[in-house]
């Protein structure tokens, strides 16, 4: 058992979501995040091959996904997917090449399939081919008319846009090796593919038909242990084409009746879609005689406070009653005599170190 808690055979948790448009496909296996987006445009054919059409894939890894995904960089990882995917897709012929010629010799339908990896947590090629498979099946091409020499391609409002002519659908499955060959795991994560000794990838449909197989690693497999991963292989595949069949029949459900379908329908509910909470029901009985018990347990203050001035001493101080002695002099606060306006008195301070005696004449006394 692995750090996900699964057996040696069982692969992650496997979800396929499909997009407001036709070709586009976000398959995440355990957490890793592949999106596939399916495109088509006319094009003149193959000098070789006039009557058919062309087929071209294109991955990108992106810093996104992974700190250790340099961006504008065809590394051997990079390469090696890319070659992997047109090997079980392109090679097998799981798509008439066919259909998709217009004109013979002059136009023909040229698929593109972009594959964005979101998200790097091992085992990259198994959800590539996945997404890729899922969104080819999904995907919709304009339908054209031909009238002479002219091509009219007609849009999706003027007429329903035509699915792609699938015979099979190939799955890769990879096979991690540990200890020159002695375990095996399926479906390695990122912390088990960096202590992986060797890997298998074998791409199969659900007839058992192997399409592609690719070791790497440098380690030697014996005949019976490549027998023993093409029986494992083909039981996974299997599961997995029915479960893509059965993601495809709900996404033509939903359209079909007209209800939320695409990425806005597989988003939580109350995060992003609903702004709405539930009504929290509140208790409104005896409402006043909780409110005046809760004030009679309340404690009145000891004190009262008259005055909301704070007096402190060698503060400047601005209020009811104080004086404000901010920004006096020295000198004017020692004056030696001031003058009382409201008695006409002459009020005379004498200041000694050792005492301080204050002295009031009065005219009248005089």
């Amino acid at each position: 058992m692995n750090r996900y808690g699964r057996q040696t055979y069982d692969y992650r948790n496997i979800k396929i979501t499909f997009g407001t448009d036709y070709g586009c496909c976000i398959v995440e296996l355990g957490r890793t995040r592949v999106l596939c987006q399916v495109s088509c445009e006319l094009v003149p054919p193959k000098d070789s091959r006039p009557t058919e059409g062309i087929m071209f894939f294109n991955l990108e890894l992106s810093p996104m996904a992974s700190p250790a995904f340099e961006p504008n960089r065809q590394s051997e990882l990079l390469v090696m997917l890319n070659r992997q995917l047109e090997r079980c897709l392109r090679n097998s012929k799981c798509i008439d090449t066919e259909s998709l010629c217009v004109v013979s010799g002059e136009k023909v339908w040229q698929i593109r399939v972009d594959v964005h990896v979101l998200n790097h947590d091992g085992n990259l090629m198994d959800a590539a081919s996945i997404a890729a498979i899922s969104a080819l099946s999904h995907f919709r091409r304009p339908d054209v008319a031909i009238q002479g020499r002219d091509i009219t391609v007609f849009s999706p409002e003027e007429r329903d846009p035509i699915p792609l002519s699938i015979y099979h659908m190939p799955i890769c499955v990879s096979f991690a090796f540990f200890l020159q060959g002695s375990y095996l795991l399926v479906d390695p994560c990122e912390r088990e593919e960096r202590v992986k000794d060797g890997l298998l990838v074998i791409a199969m449909n659900k007839h058992r038909e192997i399409c592609s197989i690719q070791s790497s690693g440098g380690i030697m497999l014996l005949k019976d242990q490549v027998l023993r991963c093409s029986k494992i292989a083909s039981v996974k595949v299997s599961e997995i084409t029915e479960l893509i069949n059965k993601a495809l029949e709900n996404d033509r459900k939903i359209r079909k009746e007209g209800g939320k379908f695409g990425f806005a329908e597989s988003m939580p509910k109350e995060r992003i879609t609903a702004l709405k909470r539930d009504e929290a029901p509140v208790e409104m009985t005896d409402v006043q005689e909780t409110a005046s018990e809760i004030v009679n347990r309340t404690e009145t203050p000891t004190e009262a406070v008259s005055s909301p001035v704070l007096v402190a001493m060698g503060t400047a101080q601005v209020g009811e009653g104080i004086v404000n002695s901010w920004g006096l002099d020295e000198d004017e606060e020692d004056e030696p005599q001031t003058e009382d306006t409201k008695t006409g008195n002459e009020v005379m301070v004498i200041s000694d170190s050792e005492e301080e005696e204050v002295v009031i004449l009065n005219e009248e006394a005089q």
